[in-house]
């Protein structure tokens, strides 16, 4: 089996859920594989968003690159590695609580992984 980025546009992920959205920084530029883009928050907590993997899949780890600290960090993106055990996902939601900021964006999320079933 073959590990992948399982949150990439280019593997099948999709955003189906969003709490806000902005025209110049939309949620797709989570799952675009490019951290120069990203999804902002048009302001208050907590925001959310839903990524659709359209397959049965086992993450093992996920990495999160964002502007969320609740310790100002200057011109860094902050990067949050959170290790899944037995991690099998149709979905995966992620819930912003709060932020540095009135404002939080997301530049990347990535799951490593295997596909365990396509649906198609």
């Amino acid at each position: 089996m073959r590990k992948a980025d399982l949150c990439l546009s280019s593997e099948g992920a999709e955003v189906i859920l969003a709490t806000s959205s902005d025209e110049k920084h939309p949620p797709e530029n989570i799952i675009d594989g490019n951290a120069e883009t990203f999804w902002t928050t048009t302001g208050m907590f907590p925001q959310e968003f839903i990524i659709c993997f359209h397959k049965h899949v086992k993450i093992e780890k996920i990495i999160i690159q964002s502007y969320l600290d609740l310790v100002h960090t200057e011109g860094q993106l902050q990067n949050e590695e959170i290790m899944a055990h037995d991690g099998h996902a149709t979905y995966l939601r992620v819930i912003i609580l709060s932020a540095f900021d009135h404002f939080a964006s997301v530049h990347s999320i990535s799951a490593e992984g295997t596909v365990v079933l396509n649906f198609s």
